[in-house]
């Protein structure tokens, strides 16, 4: 049985960059992990998590959430670090 650390790791994300997805997908966590996984393995995919990201940090900064921004800002330099944009077929 895969745990849902398993599953974070299978979609090549960090608990992290889930929390992103779902806060701003408005769906449980593990839907956010299958979403990602899609997303991450898509040649158009690993965008459009940046800009998940990149929304999210919009929203903490229209609430004020300066700690939110700051760690979403982490999230984001992590996962363009560690899933550079690849050619779009």
């Amino acid at each position: 049985m895969l745990t849902y650390e398993d599953c974070i790791a299978l979609a090549e994300l960090t608990e992290e960059e889930v929390a992103a997805i779902a806060a701003h997908e408005h769906v449980p966590e593990i839907i956010a992990v299958e979403l990602g996984n899609y997303l991450v393995h898509d040649p158009r995919g690993v965008p459009r998590i940046r800009r998940i990201i990149l929304d999210d940090i919009a929203h903490a900064r229209e609430r004020g959430d300066t700690a939110g921004v700051a760690r979403l800002k982490l999230v984001l330099r992590h996962f363009v670090a560690t899933h550079p944009p690849g050619p779009v077929g």
